[in-house]
């Protein structure tokens, strides 16, 4: 907790997104069925705060909704092997390539110096590929291209791991997360994390979500490194938000739109499809317009939300970008009211854990 009690009611003081979260609620397993998690349901306008399941969602909305997902696909973005010259180990995270030179963040003994190789083993110990140093820096980020040459995208496929969140078995991969650290509804290769709050929903889900006259749209945002990353200054307009990218396209544009003329509600869910959609929103001063790019933006209070009406998210970490952005949605009180019930009513937290529905 805190050590400043003045700066824990401030909503722009870092202090003010602070709770004390038991380590057993850290959910280090996905539930038995996507659908089986608990959906916390949280009003705006009210207050109220009810309990139920993400099987009871199609309920929730209503028809002329429209719900919009992020079709990301989680990349195997976690490369493990070992330096040819001394043969000490290396780790390596994939940020991203450029004609087929990959930035990567890296782990190991001692700098990596150009021109020297890296042997990688796949996921069952195997010597599978040799990548050579490019450049590399000071900050552990180096580039690499894969020696003989093959697309980045093939090589992590085949030699990769998935790059679960370090509060999850220290971030070490079993079978089950192949499948369940990814949505059903993945499409777009190119995140290092899962949106998580569509790590629920199951197409029998999506099925009775649409038989209830909602329609579903997705946009992209590449979920990026800086998720895992904490907020490292004490005031949050002091905060440089990461970039990544993201895009919507003029045929959802046109769809949620037209929900909206009708009296639909915009149902984003995840933190990502949320920043996507007010994104765009802030491209078209205030309305939704296509767009594509890099997004840099930061939901904290004072934003006012101008397309999202409800949003499914899962329990975030304690002072970060995410709380934040929950928080502005909702409001800071009410939030943290909500998380303090979800403690006592011992709600599964994070990446595999249960899910909130703030209308």
């Amino acid at each position: 907790m805190t050590d400043h009690p003045e700066k824990k009611d401030d909503p722009n003081e870092l202090d003010a997104y602070d709770y004390k979260l038991p380590r057993e609620l850290i959910a280090q397993e996905p539930s038995a069925r996507r659908t089986d998690s608990r959906m916390m349901i949280v009003h705006r306008d009210t207050g109220r705060i009810d309990h139920a399941s993400v099987r009871d969602l199609p309920e929730s909305l209503r028809a002329g909704d429209a719900m919009v997902v992020n079709d990301s696909r989680v990349i195997p973005a976690r490369l493990v092997g070992y330096r040819e010259k001394t043969r000490g180990r290396w780790e390596g995270l994939f940020l991203r390539e450029e004609n087929g030179v990959a930035e990567l963040i890296c782990k190991s003994r001692g700098t990596i110096q150009p021109g020297e190789s890296i042997v990688l083993r796949d996921p069952e110990g195997r010597e599978v590929q040799r990548l050579i140093v490019v450049a590399g820096s000071d900050r552990g980020h180096v580039l690499l291209s894969p020696d003989p040459e093959i697309p980045w995208l093939e090589l992590l496929e085949i030699n990769g791991r998935v790059p679960l969140p370090p509060y999850i078995r220290d971030g070490q991969m079993i079978a089950i997360d192949k499948e369940r650290y990814q949505t059903v509804f993945a499409r777009n290769p190119g995140s290092v994390a899962a949106p998580t709050a569509g790590l629920h929903i199951t197409e029998e889900l999506i099925q009775r979500i649409r038989a209830a006259g909602v329609a579903l749209v997705s946009v992209t945002l590449h979920v990026g490194l800086a998720t895992f990353r904490p907020i490292q200054v004490s005031r949050l307009a002091d905060h440089k938000m990461h970039s990544e990218y993201a895009q919507i396209t003029e045929g959802v544009v046109k769809r949620l739109l037209s929900s909206r003329s009708e009296g639909g509600r915009i149902v984003a869910v995840g933190t990502t499809s949320a920043r996507t959609l007010e994104t765009a929103a802030q491209v078209g001063n205030g309305t939704l317009v296509p767009w594509s790019g890099q997004t840099n933006i930061f939901l904290r209070p004072g934003h006012q939300f101008a397309a999202v009406d409800v949003l499914l998210t899962n329990f975030h970490l304690p002072r970060s970008s995410l709380m934040v952005l929950v928080s502005a949605f909702a409001t800071r009180e009410l939030i943290m009211e909500a998380y303090r019930k979800a403690i006592e009513q011992e709600y599964r937290f994070y990446s595999y854990g249960d899910c909130m529905l703030i209308l």
